[in-house]
């Protein structure tokens, strides 16, 4: 029978997790680039027209996954490092878990679906023009507020997670130290004009090693 304090499978869990969102930054980072999303709602609603597969990835369909993936992380630094700084942790993981929380909302990618479906079924150029309207609405929504707020929330989670390896023998320094370098970078929300672009790519370098790190880490804390 397996103890009830045994956090091994949670481990487990974590360095898949870890490892999977390694290998889906590149195929999100292709893309974006091969195939940049439209800039109009009118253009969204033509790409879902002409591949919804493609519609979907354009409103980061995958980013879905990713988010789904950093709960059984933000856990295992929970479980991992509470008896070093309790309070920290308690702090770093109630905001990583409500940023997550409040991100699934801000994806519109299958509403913009929905929407795609009934402009096709149009028969009005006034209904098509209600349908517009709406898809820019989605479109606000998918940037708007909750979007903004997964963001910087899960900036502070990774800014504290990485002070309090720092302060302990379970992570590397170096593991701590990629970790603030990408929670830094990911201050500013990707929403934030060009500068918010440009800062939340470069985020993608440390946050690269970082999850291999952790990922390390979180095999050895599974033996």
């Amino acid at each position: 029978m397996t103890p009830l304090n045994d956090w091994r499978p949670l481990y487990l869990i974590s360095f898949v997790s870890a490892i999977l969102l390694i290998l889906i930054i590149p195929v999100q980072i292709l893309i974006y680039f091969l195939s940049p999303p439209p800039t109009t709602a009118e253009g969204f609603l033509a790409l879902y027209a002409a591949s919804p597969l493609k519609g979907l990835l354009s409103l980061d369909l995958l980013y879905v996954l990713n988010n789904v993936l950093m709960i059984p992380i933000y856990l295992a630094f929970y479980q991992s490092l509470k008896t070093h700084r309790p309070a920290l942790m308690t702090l770093a993981t109630a905001f990583g878990l409500v940023g997550l929380a409040v991100y699934f909302p801000s994806n519109t990618a299958f509403e913009m679906l929905t929407l795609s479906q009934r402009y096709a079924a149009a028969s009005t150029p006034l209904q098509q023009q209600g349908l517009i309207s709406a898809a820019e609405t989605l479109l606000a929504i998918y940037t708007g507020t909750a979007f903004n707020a997964y963001y910087v929330l899960n900036a502070l989670t990774l800014l504290i997670v990485s002070w309090v390896m720092l302060k302990t023998g379970v992570y590397s320094r170096a593991t701590a130290s990629w970790g603030l370098a990408a929670g830094l970078l990911m201050v500013i929300p990707s929403t934030a004009g060009t500068l918010g672009l440009v800062f939340s790519i470069l985020s993608l370098i440390p946050w690269i090693v970082f999850s291999a790190k952790v990922a390390r880490a979180f095999l050895k804390l599974k033996d």
